[in-house]
């Protein structure tokens, strides 16, 4: 029996639709000129990916410092048992969300799920989204 799976690109359209249907991804910037890669929760509001994080967090401080920081948010959901499902990634700038309504909205809609203080919300517009779908053989 043939276990492989089959990769199927994902148009960006339909790649969106499918990180809008998790909670949770990683988000993958450049921290002490490597790559670092955090988890967080996220939603997408008008095809932005919108984050909660710490203004103290590694990330934030990244944004902060350089406003126009590209980074990658990274978003799956695979079954380790029949190795089928998808994964997205976008890639974009990065800002800090700094309209108090938004960010009261935005604060509201993403609930934190460490024990530290989330009081910085990220804007991530994507400029690339790529993604694929893992299936059986026909």
């Amino acid at each position: 029996m043939d276990d492989r799976r089959i990769l199927h690109e994902l148009s960006r359209h339909e790649a969106l639709r499918l990180l809008a249907g998790v909670a949770m991804g990683r988000v993958v910037f450049t921290q002490r000129a490597l790559p670092a890669i955090r988890p967080v929760n996220h939603i997408l509001d008008q095809g932005d990916v919108i984050i909660r994080t710490s203004l103290a967090s590694s990330v934030a401080d990244t944004v902060i410092r350089r406003p126009d920081t590209v980074v990658a948010y990274e978003a799956d959901l695979i079954d380790p048992d029949t190795r089928q499902g998808w994964s997205v990634v976008v890639t974009g700038i990065a800002r800090l969300v700094d309209n108090a309504q938004d960010r009261t909205r935005y604060e509201a809609l993403l609930r934190p799920w460490v024990q530290n203080q989330a009081d910085g919300v990220l804007r991530i517009r994507p400029d690339i989204v790529t993604g694929f779908r893992l299936t059986p053989p026909d």
